[in-house]
C-alpha cells in the first residue's frame, strides 16, 4: 500500500473580534478552552488590521462576532479575520454571528434596491467560510442565502423558560407584535402551555425605516398577563406601541421578550416610559451601563452559543439542542 496513514487530532480554536468580548469570554469558558490571542487595531485612514499569535494550521475555527454598532466595522474586521484563518490553513472555518447585520434588508420592497442579507452571505463564504451559526435570524428564508451549511439557533427557549419560571402561575397570553411573526408566537405558546395568542395588526412605512403605528390587538388579552415577543429592539418604537396598545385593551400586564437588545437612539427612554413590566433580552449584542435600568432583565446566550459550537466540533446534532433527540 502506497502513501502515509496517519490519525490527526480535531483542534478546536475559538477566534473573536472586538466588538463583544464578554460573551466570547463566556462562551469560551463554557467550552472548557481559551481564546486564541490576535491583534487588531486600525490605520489611521480606518483601515482594519487582524493578526493571531498562534498557529492555526488545520485547526477547526470558530469565529465569533457580534454585528454591533459601529455594524460596517464590526461585520468588516470578522471578514478578515476569516480571510487571515483561510490563508493561514485553518482546516474548516465557522462563522459565529450571535446578531446578523442587515437581517432587515432580505427582501426588496421596491426597485432599485439591495437584497443586503444576501450580499451579506455572499461575502463571507468568498472570504473563506464553510459554515454559519447564527441566533434568531430576522426571517428564515436567510439560511437559504449562504451556500453551505447554517445552524440557525433560537434563543425562545431560554427567554421562555424564564418567563414560565417568573410568570407560569398566572394567567398568561402571547402577542406577536405584527402578523408575520405568528409562527414565533405559537411556539411559544405552546412552551408557555398552549396559552391563547394574539397579534398587533399594524402598518409600517417604508419610506421610513424604525417607524410603525400600532392599530389594534387581534385576539383576547383582556385580564391575562400577555408576552410580547419579537426578535430585536432597535429604537423600540414598534414593541413599545404595541405595549401600550396591549395595555389598553385591558390586560393585566405585559412582559417583552426579545432575543436582540440593539437599543438604538431613544430606545431607553421609550421602554423606561412605556407600560411593560419587565423587559427580558439576551447578551447576543453588548449593552452599555447607560443603556441599562430598572425593569431591564439579561440572559446569557453564551451556553446556547458554546453547546452549539460543541455539537458542530464533535459532528453531533444541532437540532437536537431544541428537539432533546439526536
Amino acid at each position: 500500500m502506497t502513501g502515509i496513514n496517519k490519525t490527526t487530532e480535531k483542534n478546536l480554536m475559538v477566534f473573536t473580534g472586538r466588538t463583544h468580548p464578554e460573551l466570547a469570554d463566556a462562551v469560551a469558558r463554557e467550552l472548557g478552552t481559551d481564546l486564541v490571542p490576535s491583534s487588531a487595531y486600525e490605520f489611521a485612514n480606518g483601515e482594519i488590521y487582524v493578526r493571531y499569535e498562534e498557529s492555526v494550521r488545520g485547526c477547526d475555527a470558530f469565529v465569533l462576532q457580534s454585528h454591533s454598532t459601529p455594524i460596517n466595522e464590526a461585520i468588516m474586521e470578522q471578514l478578515l479575520m476569516v480571510d487571515a484563518l483561510k490563508r493561514a490553513s485553518a482546516k474548516r472555518i465557522t462563522v459565529v454571528q450571535p446578531f446578523y447585520g442587515y437581517a432587515r434588508q432580505d427582501k426588496k420592497h421596491k426597485g432599485r434596491e439591495p437584497i443586503s442579507a444576501r450580499l451579506m452571505a455572499d461575502l463571507f463564504k468568498t472570504a473563506g467560510a464553510d459554515r454559519l451559526i447564527a441566533v434568531d435570524l430576522h426571517t428564515d428564508q436567510i439560511q437559504g442565502f449562504f451556500d453551505g451549511p447554517v445552524d440557525h439557533l433560537m434563543a425562545r427557549p431560554i427567554l421562555a423558560e424564564y418567563v414560565k419560571e417568573k410568570y407560569g402561575d398566572r394567567k398568561l397570553a402571547v402577542v406577536s407584535p405584527d402578523a408575520g411573526r405568528i409562527k414565533v408566537a405559537e411556539q411559544w405558546s405552546r412552551q408557555l402551555g398552549d396559552v391563547p395568542l394574539a397579534f398587533i395588526h399594524k402598518t409600517r412605512n417604508i419610506e421610513r425605516p424604525n417607524e410603525s403605528v400600532a392599530n389594534r390587538v387581534v385576539g383576547e388579552v383582556e385580564g391575562r398577563w400577555c408576552v410580547l415577543v419579537d426578535d430585536m429592539i432597535d429604537t423600540a418604537g414598534t414593541i413599545t406601541k404595541a405595549a401600550d396598545a396591549i395595555m389598553a385593551e385591558g390586560a393585566a400586564g405585559v412582559i417583552i421578550a426579545a432575543t436582540h437588545a440593539i437599543f438604538s437612539g431613544p430606545a431607553k427612554e421609550r421602554m423606561m416610559a412605556c407600560a411593560a413590566e419587565e423587559i427580558v433580552v439576551t447578551n447576543t449584542l453588548p449593552i452599555a451601563d447607560e443603556a441599562c435600568f430598572d425593569g431591564l432583565t439579561v440572559l446569557s446566550i453564551a451556553p446556547l452559543i458554546s453547546a452549539a459550537i460543541r455539537e458542530v466540533f464533535e459532528d453531533g446534532s444541532v437540532t437536537s439542542l431544541f428537539t432533546g433527540t439526536h
